[in-house]
């Protein structure tokens, strides 16, 4: 392959997955559901915590960042895989392609700080529960929201600028967006220093966020066991829990894709990881918020009311 020269305004062809033809109305029909669910539910968080005053508290103020997060994050890949499913454009420009690789990684790195700081949320709530309106004041959750939001974009802005610094040899792309560990098999020349830089740099956004919400949450169960109300612990048990399913949901496929070695990382498998990541992850995480939740099932039941009342 020559090399993809990026001063030409030249682009890339996103291969998606044309290796499976007979399997692409099929993945058009579910993918477009698990969008239509994400939207929906995702925007249902964000109102109740919203309308609902019984909500406005920090869990529910970062529930619902994470909530226009997952919104954001599966909209930056979603309508050009929907697209690419259809066989009308598999094709994207140099610029389109940065774009949404420096989008994507600022939504998900964020995401990653965020899970560091709801995890904290219920560190104080179940740890320092006499104290807890004292520490998370409401200024210090909006400064803990704007640092995730920072934290994320700044990484996400060093990592696209090693990446738009490397020589590219090629224009096909075996994925379904523009995504880092796939440019990077295309990197033409020994790059191994620029490299380093962003594994560096993917182990702070990725690893260490993990072990401070492992540690947070040694911590937590180690209070949870000394609680002999059954019912204060299934209550600790039930918000502490769902997060840490999140937790898992995302660090699990996070660590797989971003902290393994280039020459390790196999695209086939990485295009179906990204699916569950970029679209199954974001539609199960308002499931698993309010599935045992009775606080949100009960904001949705007094706004289906009002709504009722109001006819």
């Amino acid at each position: 392959m020559g090399s993809f020269n990026t001063s030409l305004g030249g682009g890339f062809i996103l291969l998606g997955f044309s290796d499976w033809p007979q399997l692409e109305l099929i993945f058009f029909i579910y993918i477009l559901i698990f969008y239509s669910l994400t939207l929906f539910g995702n925007t249902a968080i964000i109102a109740l915590s919203r309308m609902d005053l019984r909500l406005h508290t920090p869990m529910y103020f970062f529930l619902s960042h994470l909530s226009f997060l997952d919104l954001c994050y599966t909209t930056s890949t979603v309508p050009q895989l929907l697209i690419n499913l259809q066989g009308y454009d598999r094709t994207i420009s140099y610029g389109g392609c940065v774009t949404q690789m420096f989008v994507f990684l600022a939504l998900g790195s964020t995401e990653s700080v965020l899970l560091v700081v709801m995890a904290f949320d219920r560190y104080a709530a179940v740890c320092r529960p006499l104290h807890y309106t004292t520490i998370m004041h409401p200024v210090l959750c909006q400064t803990l929201a704007i640092v995730s939001w920072g934290g994320g974009f700044i990484n996400s802005l060093i990592q696209t600028s090693l990446m738009m610094a490397m020589p590219l040899c090629g224009h096909q792309l075996n994925h379904f967006f523009c995504e880092m560990p796939v440019l990077l098999k295309l990197a033409c020349e020994d790059t191994g220093g620029t490299e380093a830089k962003m594994f560096v740099v993917r182990v702070v956004i990725v690893a260490f966020p993990a072990m401070l919400i492992l540690g947070s949450y040694a911590q937590i169960a180690r209070e949870v066991l000394k609680i002999k109300s059954v019912a204060a612990r299934r209550k600790a048990t039930g918000t502490c829990g769902s997060h840490l399913v999140v937790v898992c949901l995302f660090y699990g496929s996070a660590t797989y894709t971003y902290l393994q070695p280039k020459d390790s990382y196999s695209e086939s498998n990485g295009k179906f990881i990204a699916l569950f990541y970029s679209i199954i992850t974001p539609m199960l995480n308002p499931l698993i918020y309010t599935l045992r939740n009775k606080d949100v099932k009960g904001a949705l039941w007094r706004v289906l009311g009002r709504g009722i009342d109001s006819r």
